[in-house]
């Protein structure tokens, strides 16, 4: 047998890795055009854009997966060298400013090269190794500013110009106006101007469809008050402001599930998803990673929370409440706020399609803006649920309509294929 060079893990976890930085880089990338092809209303190529960046990740785990076996091919026949990769890439991920996303992707490279039962081991990030909490980039991740040194007016004009848009503005001064008169609703009277007095913004804005959004908040000692700014333009493409969205109840809205993902260029982006959750702590961090375009590492953050609630409840999964389904059996777990769906493995009439349509279906609807109509789904394969927590009743339903779609394993339930969706109250 050929001896292994010691340098073997390192030099697969170094590939993985690099694969990692393309994706990012890509990514980025796509962020930046993003506002090239607002400034030049390029609404056609935005939607493109948005299509494309939703299918970037699996292409590029594909490559990576690819190149890997190409290079290493004993990383798929010598299973004993994963812990040592994983070790690896750790200490790789030191100074790294995506580390969360970085293990993201080493997950989906190793899950595709081992098989399924080494999912929950060592060989892979079931918990995250490298801690993001006060993790920055180069620049900072949002900018202050302080109107009892330059005035209200003459900062928010400073806010504006600090993200550069290179189209003119209708009429920059009755926008300005109106948000100062917005602002000043919001605050009681008389207002009581504290030392701390600052609005903070996040350093890049954020785009999607036919609009940027500027986004931050206002402190003044124990207020805070989070606040977006929608820009458009009109048919001549100059800028206004089209309204002043305040609270978290109208962030949570322009956050929504049920909304296409946002372009933002973010070096670190678990900074942003801090900053978010400062201004919607009611809004789950996997929520947020899927608003900024980084639906898999929301899928992953998603499943860890799924785990810990099973593990810190007792209830069990049932067929959900309502008219049943011809094409999908739907399941709930009552004290999650979620839905689960599997896909029939026969179709009663009057429905006269097959599983293929049903999943090109969904594929469609993800790769389209929601506009707020239609809520995110999260797609999942062999996900493993714990047998005991399944009511009698859905594990027969689920064993007679979706037989081919699930498999014990142990003391776990193994669904090959479902769909996840916010259950709808």
């Amino acid at each position: 047998m050929e001896e292994r060079r010691p340098s073997l893990p390192q030099e697969i976890a170094r590939a993985i890795l690099e694969g990692f930085d393309r994706h990012y880089r890509l990514f980025r990338d796509a962020a930046i055009e993003s506002r090239r092809l607002f400034e030049r209303a390029a609404w056609p190529a935005m939607r493109s854009l948005a299509r494309e960046r939703i299918q970037m990740y699996d292409l590029r785990v594909q490559e990576a997966v690819e190149a890997l076996l190409a290079r290493f091919p004993e990383a798929a026949r010598d299973e004993s060298l994963w812990p040592a990769i994983k070790l690896a890439y750790i200490g790789m991920l030191h100074e790294h400013k995506q580390p969360e996303c970085a293990e993201t992707f080493y997950n989906s490279v190793a899950c595709q090269v081992l098989h399924r039962r080494y999912y929950h081991n060592e060989f892979i990030f079931w918990r995250p190794a490298v801690a993001t909490e006060h993790l920055e980039g180069e620049r900072p991740t949002y900018r202050c500013y302080y109107p009892l040194k330059d005035g209200l007016r003459r900062t928010l004009e400073a806010i504006i110009d600090s993200f550069g848009l290179e189209n003119p503005w209708e009429d920059r001064r009755r926008d300005l106006r109106n948000v100062l008169r917005a602002l000043r609703g919001h605050f009681p009277r008389p207002l009581r101007v504290r030392p701390d007095l600052q609005i903070q913004v996040l350093a890049s804005p954020f785009f999607r469809n036919k609009g940027a959004y500027l986004v931050g908040r206002i402190i003044n000692a124990q207020r805070e008050l989070p606040f977006a700014v929608p820009i458009l333009q009109n048919e001549r493409g100059e800028l206004y402001l089209d309204a002043l969205l305040v609270g978290e109840d109208q962030l949570l809205v322009l956050f929504s599930f049920a909304r296409a993902y946002f372009f933002v260029d973010m070096e670190v982006p678990a900074a942003y998803v801090s900053f978010l959750r400062w201004l919607m702590p009611r809004k789950p961090r996997a929520e947020l990673y899927m608003a900024v375009g980084l639906a898999k590492q929301g899928k992953t953050l998603f499943y860890r929370d799924l785990h810990y609630h099973l593990k810190h409840s007792s209830d069990r999964f049932v067929v959900a409440p309502g008219i049943k389904g011809l094409v999908m059996l739907v399941f709930t777990l009552p004290s999650f706020p979620y839905v689960f769906k599997v896909i029939r493995d026969r179709f009663a009439p009057p429905k006269d399609i097959d599983r293929q349509t049903v999943i090109d279906k969904y594929h469609m609807v993800k790769l389209h803006d929601r506009v707020g109509r239609m809520a995110d789904t999260l797609e999942y394969s062999l996900v493993a649920l714990p047998l005991e927590r399944f009511d009698p009743q859905l594990l027969a339903e689920l064993e007679r309509e979706c037989a081919s779609a699930i498999e014990l394993d142990g003391d776990e339930l193994v669904i090959g294929h479902v769909y996840i969706e916010r259950r709808m109250r």
